[in-house]
C-alpha cells in the first residue's frame, strides 16, 4: 500500500533538512563531543536527571537531543522517519561512543519497528512533532504503547494558538496576521521552500501537510491512552523563531519583543497508570 500524501511528502521535506541542518554551527558535534551541548532552556528548567533511564525519543530528527541525553547517562533509543536522519544519527552516535540507538519508523508504525512494548521509563518528543500527525489518538496510543506503567511522557511543542497566526498573512506593526483558524480541523497544505534554522535554505520538496490539534484535543487523546498529568505549563517564548517579530532572549529561545501577548509554547509532564 502506497503512503498516504502527507506521509510521503512531508518525508521527502525532511528528507531534504537534514544536510542543511547538519551544515549549521549550532548543530555542530563539537559540543556534544566536550559535553557543552544543552537542550533548550525550557526542557533543561524542566526535565529533571535521566541518568539511568531508558529513554525513547520520537521523531528525534537526527538524534542531537537524543545524544545529548545520552550524554548524561540515559539508555536513549531515538525513532524517525527520515532515513538520512537516521543515517546521520547513527553516525553521530558510533562516532561520539555514546549509548544510543536509532531506529526507521514513523511514530504510528513503530510498535512494530520496536517490538519493546511498557519498556522505557521516559518518552521524550519536542519541538516540532505533533504538527506531523492526522491522527492524535494514534500517536497517543504509541506513546502509552511504549511507557512502563509509572513511566513519563515529557512532551513540549509550539502552542495551538501560535500556529493561527502567520507572517504571510497581513498583520499589524510588523506582527503576524491571521493564518488558520483554531478550530477548522481542516489538513493545512503549505508550498514554503524556507527552513527555520536556516533562513538561507530553499527547499525543492517545498510542499507539506500539518494539521492543528487544539490544546483540548492533545489532553484529551493522551488521557483516554491511561495517561494522567502531572503538570502543564504555557510559555512565552519558543525553541525557533517562529514569526519575523520575536527576538532571542538570554537562553537562547525566541519572544516577544515588548509584552507576552500570547503563549507561544506548551510542555507538560504526563504519567502512565496502570
Amino acid at each position: 500500500m502506497a503512503d498516504p500524501d502527507w506521509l510521503r511528502l512531508n518525508r521527502a521535506n525532511w528528507d531534504e533538512r537534514v544536510p542543511v541542518h547538519r551544515a549549521l554551527p549550532g548543530y555542530s558535534r563539537d559540543s556534544l563531543r566536550d559535553g557543552g551541548a544543552r537542550l533548550n532552556a525550557i526542557e533543561e528548567a524542566e526535565l529533571g536527571p535521566v541518568a539511568g533511564l531508558r529513554v525513547l525519543h520520537l521523531q528525534c530528527h537526527f538524534g542531537r537531543d537524543s545524544l545529548i541525553l545520552a550524554g548524561r547517562g540515559a539508555e536513549v533509543t531515538g525513532v524517525d522517519f527520515s532515513p538520512p536522519a537516521i543515517a546521520a544519527a547513527r553516525e553521530d552516535a558510533a562516532d561520539l561512543g555514546l549509548p544510543a540507538r536509532f531506529v526507521l519508523a514513523d511514530v504510528y508504525s513503530a510498535p512494530e519497528a520496536l517490538p519493546e512494548p511498557a519498556s522505557f521509563d521516559l518518552v521524550y518528543t519536542t519541538w516540532g512533532t505533533i504538527c506531523w500527525h492526522p491522527d492524535l489518538g494514534r500517536w497517543a496510543r504509541t506513546i502509552a504503547h511504549f511507557l512502563r506503567p509509572g513511566g513519563r511522557l515529557y512532551f513540549a511543542d509550539m502552542h495551538p494558538v501560535g500556529l493561527v497566526l502567520g507572517d504571510d498573512a497581513p498583520g499589524l506593526e510588523g506582527r503576524p496576521g491571521w493564518h488558520v483558524p483554531y478550530f477548522d480541523g481542516a489538513d493545512l497544505v503549505f508550498d514554503d521552500p524556507r527552513d527555520y534554522a536556516d533562513p538561507e535554505a530553499r527547499l525543492a520538496n517545498a510542499r507539506t501537510i500539518e494539521f492543528l490539534h487544539p490544546l483540548a484535543s492533545i489532553l484529551d487523546a493522551l488521557m483516554q491512552a491511561s495517561l494522567r498529568l502531572d503538570w502543564l505549563h504555557e510559555h512565552p517564548r519558543l525553541a525557533w523563531r517562529a514569526f519575523q517579530c520575536l527576538v532571542q532572549d538570554s537562553e537562547g529561545s525566541w519572544t516577544w519583543p515588548d509584552r507576552p501577548w500570547f503563549p507561544l509554547a506548551l510542555s507538560l509532564s504526563m504519567h502512565k497508570v496502570g
